[in-house]
């Protein structure tokens, strides 16, 4: 009986930090995870600060480029990407999760939803951006533009 509570634990304990680690598909919520990713891997960080829940244009960016087959292709092999929501009720999130966001949204000056950063694989701020018209190949080869100045 006590190996069953033990492993159903240890389930939920797995649960718990997935979560708490991803967002969507391919995103990472957990900016220090993100950054030793981006170093070990030598691939750019995109910082999506959004609003998930109530922001029309970043409603619109992830239906539009994020979503995307040629996004998702691009940023598999090429970023890694990380998701730093701000939605209407932030107890929605993991522990500690909108703090980081807050923190992370005052270091990097963000006035507005949505703003997208570009990081180099050491963290150094290569640009700022936000929404884009054209889809998701556009956008794709905006972010290369902005990358190759790394």
């Amino acid at each position: 009986m006590k190996i069953t509570k033990i492993c159903a634990l240890i389930s939920l304990c797995s649960i718990a930090l997935v979560g708490s680690v991803t967002a969507g598909e391919g995103w990472i919520t957990n900016f220090e995870a993100a950054k030793a990713k981006a170093a070990a891997e030598k691939k750019p960080l995109l910082l999506d600060f959004t609003g998930s829940d109530w922001c029309g244009w970043c409603i619109k960016l992830d239906k539009e480029v994020f979503s995307q087959d040629a996004f998702k292709a691009y940023a598999k092999d090429s970023l890694v990407l990380v998701e730093l929501d701000f939605p209407r009720d932030s107890s929605t999130l993991p522990e500690g999760v909108a703090e980081q966001n807050e923190a992370l949204a005052k270091k990097y000056g963000v006035r507005g939803f949505p703003t997208i950063l570009i990081l180099s694989p050491e963290g150094k701020l290569i640009e700022k951006t936000g929404y884009q018209r054209g889809g998701a190949d556009a956008y794709v080869e905006h972010i290369k533009e902005i990358v190759s100045k790394i």
